[in-house]
């Protein structure tokens, strides 16, 4: 029996639905009335897996609704299915043709479904997201002013960076009211900060950016965040693994949290020290730190204990 896998191309007012293996294609409006009429449509053919690309947010909704029904729905990477329409030779782009590269891209590859973050782990990633732009501009308005020399074009600086800076206390406070709003997001903060390295904002980016962590095995888990190595070899050919790919921001904060944990993580610090001593360029040893301590990270919510050096 064949399995039956949907792709769906989301744009901002309609959703373009390719059906696999019959080629059955159509589209809905992205509104309450269209996803009623897609979930219906859907439950008729009971799908395998239904499968939308990311788009920038507005696939949120749409795969809300389909979830909502009890439908498999698994939300894919961009990148991914832009690799695969190359490999396939699928040139032209079309939504209705990217659809089906979509649907063709599950069918092949048969993405894990996980369940989808809730309403409040979602509002909590964007402020967690939304924090980020603001130390971004920070950073970027900072560095201007390191450039100039007139003076009322660094007032003009000193101006804008007073007023981020109060927007960022304020969204650090609306951080911190949905973390107290929440026992169990409380308690993974708490367990999370007890392994030296890690504050509440590589805690709490986790838990936005991160829900599966306690859920899935290290290997899994290091795919998921980007740290994963990936060997290149051919023949007797044997090149330099590298990382990549995965969820940007929370490999960035784990290289923030390796950073620290490499100085005052005793245990970390001996990792550390133990791979340069043996030859391993000071960049790959730290790549290896945030690995260690993303596996450790996603133990200790696994089993629910704190940190304990020994």
């Amino acid at each position: 029996m064949e399995l039956i896998i949907v792709g769906i191309d989301v744009s901002k007012d309609r959703l373009d639905v390719a059906v696999r293996p019959s080629g059955e294609v159509f589209a809905v409006e992205r509104n309450g009335a269209g996803l009623e009429h897609l979930v219906q449509r859907l439950r008729e053919v009971s799908p395998h897996l239904v499968a939308l690309e990311a788009t920038g947010g507005f696939e949120t909704v749409a795969a809300a609704a389909l979830a909502a029904a009890a439908l498999p729905v698994v939300v894919v990477n961009p990148a991914q299915i832009r690799a695969f329409a190359k490999a396939v030779g699928q040139r032209a782009k079309t939504d209705p043709i990217d659809a089906a590269v979509i649907a063709h891209f599950a069918e092949a590859t048969k993405p894990a479904v996980r369940p989808l973050p809730d309403a409040a782990t979602l509002l909590l990633a964007d402020l967690v997201a939304r924090r980020r732009q603001i130390v971004e501009m920070i950073g970027a308005e900072r560095q201007r002013a390191s450039r100039l020399t007139v003076p009322h074009l660094r007032k003009s600086i000193a101006r804008l960076l007073k007023a981020l800076e109060k927007e960022l206390a304020s969204l650090d406070a609306d951080i911190d009211d949905a973390m107290r709003s929440s026992p169990a997001w409380r308690e993974k903060e708490d367990l999370l900060a007890s392994v030296p390295g890690v504050g509440p904002t590589i805690a709490r980016t986790l838990i936005a950016e991160l829900p599966e962590l306690g859920q899935l095995n290290r290997k899994q888990i290091a795919a998921l965040a980007g740290l994963a190595p990936f060997t290149r070899q051919s023949g007797q050919w044997r090149g330099r693994s590298f990382i990549g790919g995965g969820r940007t921001a929370v490999r960035t904060v784990l290289f923030m949290g390796a950073m620290v944990a490499k100085r005052h993580n005793p245990v970390l610090k001996a990792f550390f020290d133990r791979l340069v001593t043996a030859g391993k360029p000071k960049m790959a040893a730290l790549i290896a730190v945030a690995r260690k301590l993303l596996t450790v990270l996603n133990a200790i919510l696994r089993d629910n204990r704190p940190w304990q050096s020994a």
